[in-house]
């Protein structure tokens, strides 16, 4: 038997591999009722949304780390062991400035386009000995065998959202909201509701370099949050906990015009909602109050001045 969130989850799927990008005329088809739903990685989205719009279910997450994936030539080696000089393609600022600091042997050099491009790129030419892309994006492909090295937080963590579908829905469309809440996956919710109130607070985005690691056990939310320079050489990082334990039970009166950073999650219990959001704003002034504010600004006006 097909239930409706199976319904809405192969339409999901469908879309996998479409860079969602909430653009002018999704906005205005969700507006005009032309659509009932926006399929998108929730990495793409905004922490604040336009008015009237809100992300109605946030998907069970892939894996959120990001991938080596290497030139044929350098079949079985690892960036560890790749030559000195070796040019890696990389089109995030994050996974840049991480990966100088770790392996300064290596040379990092833009690569744009979708994944079908990148991989064509490194493959028919030498101008890089590998790319690293999100392993998600190549999961959700099928193409896990090109998959040489998943990079743990180690080495880089990933991005606020990297893993997760979202679907965004009319804020005031309680049918459509409803429906499509059963495909909430209670701890990505809360993982992202962390990331993304860290984000926010910290006024970060594409322009500069954000990393983040979540993750649940025992009951406890762990969020470790991180700002870079653009060369990796200035960095802070830390990590915070708190309780996310509750009874389960979804209070009986919900506003249903609540949103925490974009997200509305109405069958999950509140305060847990409310205690990832606050570990993210708590971790970002831990950094602020550290320097992560200058940190930020010198590398987003370096990065608009290339």
């Amino acid at each position: 038997m097909t239930t409706t969130g199976d319904k809405i989850l192969d339409t999901a799927l469908s879309k996998i591999g479409e860079k969602s990008l909430f653009t002018k005329e999704l906005e205005t088809a969700l507006e005009k009722n032309e659509v009932d739903l926006v399929v998108h990685s929730l990495k793409d989205l905004p922490t604040t949304l336009p008015p009237g719009f809100t992300i109605g279910a946030v998907l069970k997450r892939e894996n959120p780390h990001d991938a080596v994936v290497l030139h044929p030539k350098n079949m079985g080696k690892s960036l560890d062991t790749l030559p000195d000089k070796s040019v890696i393609g990389t089109s995030s600022l994050r996974r840049a400035a991480q990966l100088k600091k770790r392996f300064p042997h290596l040379e990092f050099k833009d690569i744009r386009g979708n994944l079908n491009t990148r991989l064509k790129k490194l493959d028919e030419k030498d101008d890089f000995s590998a790319i690293i892309l999100a392993a998600a994006g190549l999961r959700r492909m099928g193409w896990d065998s090109r998959v040489s090295q998943i990079l743990g937080p180690e080495d880089c963590m990933y991005a606020v959202g990297q893993g997760a579908l979202a679907i965004e829905v009319r804020a005031r469309d309680e049918d459509i909201l409803e429906m499509v809440s059963v495909l909430h996956d209670p701890n990505t919710v809360l993982r992202c509701i962390a990331e993304r109130a860290f984000l926010r607070r910290l006024e970060g985005g594409c322009s500069v370099p954000v990393a983040v690691h979540t993750e649940v056990k025992d009951s406890q939310l762990y969020l470790t949050g991180a700002v870079y320079s653009l060369d990796g050489s200035d960095s802070l990082k830390e990590t915070m906990q708190t309780s996310i334990a509750s009874d389960n039970k979804v209070e009986e009166q919900v506003d249903e015009r609540v949103q925490r950073v974009g997200v509305t999650a109405n069958n999950m219990p509140g305060p847990a909602q409310d205690a990832a959001e606050k570990l993210g704003l708590d971790l970002a002034n831990l950094l602020l109050s550290k320097g992560a504010k200058e940190i930020l600004t010198v590398a987003r006006q370096l990065n608009d001045a290339r």
